[in-house]
């Protein structure tokens, strides 16, 4: 991997990580299309602990609110819209940890093609543009989250172990679908994201430390750096942006990713 693939590399995972685009889909054009050879284990970790450090930092001011009033919640049984966020980012992250626990090597060992990307790619942009189209109407934020809601879009954010799903992409999806307005769907999936990017990373750490392969530090840092930053703005600017544009411009970029990538499998 050159200094190049490594910028570009991060760039990518970080803009991904959280608009509904789909990393995995971006993340194998590079190989696909210029033969780039894979970017290792230890450069995966890197991006991961990037794109976790600017989400952290973004909801920096909630995560406060959010811990503080589940240690209240929890030791002096004093409830609020915080703490039940928090319960809903635990319990919500419930189910992908455990289908990613019981199916993380039939995954990776059978869904990871182009194909199966360039399907869920277009099969998920086209039910993003369904739930969009109805999300004027609804009225709900993050903190009016109901035990159907969460349960919803945990199992959504679990189906988005198969690559090309897009995680954002179908959280968002299921929040819309449940009656929450775009940007409480948005916060809510970003949220979502903390403890799987940490559950994640963890887990490719502890390949990495098992595993004897030397290790680029100067690309690590590279990757923390430029997925951190990337991934910070892209944050910002979606949610700003969200309720004024729609979904419709990533459901448009969706169907062309997809194009692609069929073009790609069948050409």
């Amino acid at each position: 991997m050159t200094l190049l693939h490594a910028l570009i590399l991060a760039l990518i995972q970080g803009l991904t990580e959280f608009l509904p685009i789909s990393s995995s889909a971006h993340l194998i054009l590079p190989s696909e299309i210029l033969g780039w050879s894979d970017q290792g284990l230890a450069f995966d970790v890197s991006v991961h602990v990037g794109t976790l450090l600017a989400v952290v930092l973004y909801f920096r001011g909630e995560l406060m609110d959010m811990s503080s009033a589940w240690f209240q919640h929890v030791v002096k049984h004093q409830p609020s819209n915080d703490a039940r966020l928090a319960w809903a980012v635990l319990w919500g992250t419930v189910p992908v940890g455990i289908i990613g626990l019981l199916f993380k090597g039939f995954i990776e060992q059978n869904l990871r093609t182009t194909l199966v990307i360039a399907i869920t790619t277009l099969v998920f942009g086209l039910l993003m543009w369904f739930a969009d189209s109805f999300a004027n109407k609804n009225q709900r934020n993050e903190h009016q989250l109901t035990i159907r809601d969460i349960v919803v879009v945990g199992i959504a954010q679990a189906i988005a172990l198969i690559p090309g799903t897009s995680r954002s992409g179908i959280t968002i999806t299921a929040g819309l679908l449940m009656g929450l307005t775009r940007e409480g769907a948005a916060r809510f999936s970003f949220l979502l994201s903390i403890p799987v990017i940490v559950l994640a990373g963890g887990l490719k750490m502890l390949d990495l430390i098992s595993g004897s392969l030397p290790v680029a530090w100067g690309y690590i840092f590279i990757g923390i750096a430029v997925s951190a930053t990337s991934a910070y703005l892209t944050i910002h600017f979606f949610l700003k942006l969200l309720d004024r544009i729609g979904l419709v411009p990533f459901v448009i970029y969706r169907l062309l990713l997809a194009a692609a990538l069929f073009w790609i499998v069948l050409g």
